[in-house]
């Protein structure tokens, strides 16, 4: 696999029952990868362990004064030269690009993960912590990958070393061959302490930065209220947590690199005291010593490895376990009842609240808690509800199921299809919900509206329908290189140079233009005054005809306009009817539409009462729909 071929088509089915299998499943798709790095690492490190056999070849032949045997070792040193840098080369090439696939087949199955689950992901799973997965702990997962193959070079040229200064010398070489694994494998004792001191250095940097972003995010509040030094003191004790912990944590890995230090340096004075010894007594020659000793000291580069891996690993493995627990989610699902291509049609009714929205109608509807509206639009859209009781980590066994806590609870149909057994692809086009928050991606305008639709909707429709004529005339006087087209203006992330309105209007206007069977809108028109509410909602309805559309809203100016409006209370349909039937006939619906006090409520209901339906604000805005109505 090489750079220029990403993304992968396919990026695979992974182990997520475990970081450790995750990280063995992900060196074995990268196998090709992985045996090209290890062929040059082998060239790379035997190249240079021939080293010390043709300085040897050439100390003995200047001793012996062979000129024959002095230019062919500095000819075998000239090709060895050639061969390292050659295999440096490659396998530097071969390793990063082993790093990069890697990550990039990381963060290929998070973005399908993410595609697959939608807003369902984030109950179970912090937003941030899925964005520290996609960065920070992908860059380290790939780090191990990397690492791999060249651990797997050094230790394989290290056993091949050995074995032949066993061979070449034995007096010598069985030394060296003894003392090697105890080299190698003298830090391992302490890997386990360094490992955890390296994860609660994490988790404390963790939890400061999330303090930081808590109180950049809460500024303006805290500022109002006089708590900046209380907020700054938390944060100045926390970041000094995180600097006694990473102190604690470099003093682990500081002694693991003096040991390889002072054990490599004991062999090699052990080495050259018994090899001196030796040719003293004249058992063996000068060059031979000279041989061995410098294969020793080139010896100690490879054993380098075994503490990056060491480390590799133990940053990879947490990064590994997040990983694990996003990517072994999965969405609660029936077989497929339909095809691929196939999109339902009719009626989208929920049985467990009883709410009807027939087909092609525009349906309104009131609930007085807002996160049980919210809930309501999720749930239409075929996502899964997960709680508290659905939210916690499920223990050792890594997978879990979103809709586990919800799968007694009958499915939301649509045309009398369930949609949890539609294929996920004919869900998502089917049902499209738009929360009550929005996001707007950056890039240009045209590039927002760009999304996957039915063709039908014109953008520019759909941002008539939207009323986004102002946002399109400061786009324009945004962007002067864009020669005033508005559709050329980039976008900021989030929409951040956005007002909150304009960002409402941006993103309904991209839903209008994806024009799905159904639509769920959750306050579509909450951030935007009441005369512009109005044309947005007689947009809707015009723009809409002929198609399902539901609106969570409790604004009469856009009840007014619906078909039918439906009440919600605590989790059942409690009346059905049009605005005005509503306001009259059912107090609760009233007071939640009114935003009535008790006292008024109770005065309203009473036989002799005032008529709370001919309130003045309710009257203005029957008046101000009938006005948009006849200019349309």
């Amino acid at each position: 696999m090489h750079i220029r071929d990403l993304p992968y088509s396919d990026p695979g089915d992974p182990d997520v029952r475990s970081g450790p299998r995750f990280l063995y499943w992900l060196g074995r798709s990268q196998l090709a990868g992985q045996l090209k790095s290890l062929s040059w690492g082998l060239l790379h490190q035997l190249s240079i362990a021939g080293l010390p056999l043709a300085v040897g070849v050439t100390v003995q032949a200047v001793i012996d004064r062979s000129g024959e045997r002095l230019a062919l070792s500095g000819g075998l040193i000239v090709v060895l030269g050639v061969l390292i840098a050659v295999g440096d080369t490659m396998l530097h090439r071969t390793a990063i690009t082993n790093w990069i696939t890697a990550a990039a087949r990381v963060q290929q199955l998070l973005a399908r993960k993410t595609a697959e689950l939608g807003s369902a992901l984030t109950r179970r799973v912090a937003a941030g912590e899925v964005v520290a997965v996609s960065t920070g702990d992908v860059e380290k997962i790939g780090w191990f990958v990397e690492a791999l193959s060249r651990f797997a070079a050094a230790a394989t040229a290290l056993v091949l070393i050995c074995v032949g200064l066993v061979i070449y010398l034995p007096s010598l070489g069985v030394l060296v061959a003894v003392a090697m694994p105890v080299l190698a494998l003298a830090v391992l004792p302490l890997l386990p302490r360094a490992t955890r001191r390296a994860d609660i250095q994490r988790e404390k940097a963790g939890r400061a930065t999330e303090l930081a972003s808590d109180t950049v995010a809460g500024l303006r509040v805290l500022r109002g209220i006089g708590g900046e030094e209380l907020f700054l003191g938390r944060y100045r004790r926390a970041s000094q947590e995180v600097r006694k912990a990473a102190v604690r944590s470099a003093r682990m890995w500081a002694l693991i690199s003096a040991v390889q230090v002072l054990l490599p340096g004991v062999l090699l004075i052990s080495l050259v005291w018994y090899g001196a010894a030796l040719a003293h007594d004249g058992k063996i020659d000068v060059g031979q010593l000279v041989t061995v000793y410098s294969a020793a000291t080139l010896m100690l580069f490879p054993l380098r490895h075994f503490e990056e891996i060491a480390m590799a690993y133990s940053f990879s493995r947490p990064s590994a376990q997040r990983a694990v627990r996003v990517l072994s989610l999965h969405r609660s699902a029936r077989p497929a009842t339909i095809g691929e291509d196939q999109v339902p049609a009719g009626d989208l009714y929920d049985p467990v609240t009883g709410l009807m929205a027939p087909q092609g109608l525009f349906t309104a509807v009131v609930c007085g808690d807002p996160d049980e509206a919210g809930r309501l639009a999720e749930r239409l859209g075929g996502h899964v509800q997960t709680g508290p009781e659905t939210g916690e980590d499920t223990g050792g066994d890594s997978r879990a199921d979103i809709g586990a806590g919800a799968a007694t609870a009958p499915s939301v149909l649509l045309g009398g299809i369930p949609l949890d057994e539609l294929p996920l692809n004919s869900a998502r086009t089917a049902v499209l919900v738009q929360d009550k928050d929005p996001v707007l991606l950056s890039g240009t305008l045209r590039e927002l509206l760009d999304v996957p639709s039915s063709g039908q909707v014109a953008a520019g429709d759909a941002l008539e329908a939207a009323q986004c004529g102002d946002v399109l005339a400061a786009l324009a006087q945004a962007s002067p290189d864009t020669e005033g087209d508005p559709m050329g203006t980039r976008i900021t992330e989030r929409g951040r140079s956005l007002s909150g309105g304009q960002r409402q209007r941006l993103a309904l206007a991209r839903s209008l233009v994806t024009d799905p069977e159904a639509l769920v809108l959750d306050e579509p028109t909450s951030a935007v005054d009441s005369h512009t509410e109005a044309r947005v909602a007689a947009g809707i309805k015009r723009l809409r005809r002929g198609r399902t559309t539901v609106a969570f809203a409790s604004s009469p100016l856009l009840l007014d306009l619906a078909d039918r409006v439906v009440l919600v209370h605590e989790g059942t349909v409690m009346a059905v009817g049009t605005h005005r039937e509503l306001l009259r006939a059912e107090p609760h619906y009233r007071a939640v539409v009114t935003r009535e006090t008790d006292d008024e409520a109770a005065a309203s209901a009473a036989p002799d009462g005032p008529a709370v339906p001919d309130r003045i604000a309710h009257t203005e805005a029957i008046d101000t729909i009938e006005e948009i109505e006849e200019r349309a």
